[in-house]
């Protein structure tokens, strides 16, 4: 029986009370201090909150700043949305060449910061002063391995379309936007190569192009309703997204002082990182800045991001919209901590997005990404609905629970043995 195994069976009121006292928190962040938008006043005032509370139970703490261009991550909407319309126009009236390059254009920008998540267009943008928390519990002995857990302290701008048609009726508007975009750049590639290059005269395609360009006509409509993705000027309250995670984050570190337990050579560290929902640009600036530390000690991170749906609880061994692999043997380890707690978790992916995780697998440095949500997404997801009056306390408990096993096995068994492969 593992150490945690034997605090839960002792003292599961207490896990359960935890739990409690989290959504408690919570709720006097938002109503306190309110949304959180990356790199404000805000959410600094939540990461100070947290680390008042935390900071009994921990070796130290320090709030580290970074500069965020914050309006970049989804910036790119109305120009490519503008460059998808001219396109349509500018194909179906035979300057298929410009029509190519505008949507080439358009792409670019979409692909770069939503998708892979690259900082391509954040110098066009005001930079805002933003921060991470760092909390560390140091060992008895010599720092020999280091886990870190991590959860975000700002909240999303809201997504106007999942709170009016939720998750399945935003993906029916985004998905035919982004294909008929796709579409787009396809047909005018191919009309360019028919008449520009290969110079064919034929009726025929001249009727074939143009049926195409009156199919085109009907993807407008899906490229300005793309413009509603997202409200600008109004932050969520994100109070499982993802306040939830940097209470499990902190949660690990105040569960095993509460059970009495000290790694030998194990560094605990919990960071609520800034501007994750501005692509990633908190936990992107600390792993540039702490790697060369974190490769100097065997070192794994867990990102912990929302606990609400227990029914879709499930390690993320995939990121970065499904491009990029976590590292297996850190990805067995909580699964091996969930089977300790009772639980078969499955392995997930992050389709469209991306996790904390993935600003460290990118820097080299081993990690996972562990969560309770449903992927569809829920109707609160970055919504005004993700209150604290819509927490789940047994999700965040099965969390900690998890996370604070996890810790453990890392402890017990000296490290985890590094991938043959991801």
């Amino acid at each position: 029986m593992s150490v945690t195994q034997e605090y839960a069976r002792d003292k599961a009121a207490d896990t359960m009370d935890q739990a409690q006292k989290v959504c408690s928190s919570i709720k006097r962040i938002i109503e306190t201090i309110g949304p959180r938008a990356p790199g404000s006043p805000e959410e600094l005032k939540a990461q100070e909150f947290i680390q008042k509370e935390i900071r009994p139970y921990c070796s130290s703490t320090e709030i580290e700043p970074f500069i965020v261009h914050r309006q970049a991550f989804m910036g790119f909407i109305p120009f490519t949305v503008a460059m998808g319309v001219i396109a349509v126009f500018l194909y179906f009236f035979d300057y298929q060449i410009a029509s190519f390059i505008l949507c080439i254009l358009g792409l670019i920008p979409l692909v770069l910061e939503f998708v892979m998540y690259k900082q391509f267009i954040d110098p066009l943008f005001p930079g805002h002063e933003s921060h991470n928390l760092i909390c560390r519990k140091a060992p008895k002995g010599e720092i020999k391995r280091r886990i870190v857990f991590v959860g975000h302290a700002d909240s999303q701008y809201e997504w106007t379309l999942n709170y009016l048609l939720g998750g399945n009726g935003m993906k029916a508007v985004l998905i035919p936007a982004v294909v008929g975009l796709i579409v787009l750049t396809v047909a005018s590639l191919i009309k360019m190569i028919v008449f520009d290059i290969a110079g064919v005269v034929s009726h025929g395609a001249d009727l074939f192009f143009t049926i195409v360009g009156i199919i085109l006509f009907a993807f407008i409509p899906f490229f300005l309703l793309f413009l509603l993705f997202q409200n600008p000027f109004k932050s969520v309250p994100g109070a499982n997204d993802n306040l939830t995670g940097c209470y499990v984050a902190t949660g690990v570190i105040k569960a095993l002082a509460d059970a009495g337990i000290e790694f030998e050579n194990t560094e605990v560290v919990a960071i609520c990182s800034g501007s994750e929902e501005a692509g990633l640009r908190g936990a992107k600036d600390y792993a540039k800045k702490h790697k060369q530390e974190m490769l100097d000690v065997d070192t794994i991170v867990i990102a912990v991001d929302t606990f609400r749906d227990l029914s879709d609880l499930a390690i993320y061994d995939r990121d970065l919209s499904g491009t990029l692999k976590h590292d297996s043997e850190v990805r067995k380890l909580v699964r091996r901590a969930g089977e300790n707690c009772g639980l078969e978790l499955e392995y997930s992916s992050v389709y469209i997005g991306a996790s904390d995780a993935a600003a460290f697998t990118q820097e080299g440095i081993r990690a996972t990404g562990f969560a309770a949500m449903d992927p569809t997404p829920p109707r609160y997801y970055h919504t005004r609905l993700d209150n604290w009056d819509n927490m789940n306390p047994e999700a965040i408990k099965v969390g900690l629970d998890v996370m604070v096993e996890t810790a453990c096995l890392f402890d017990r068994e000296e490290g985890v043995p590094r991938s043959k492969s991801k």
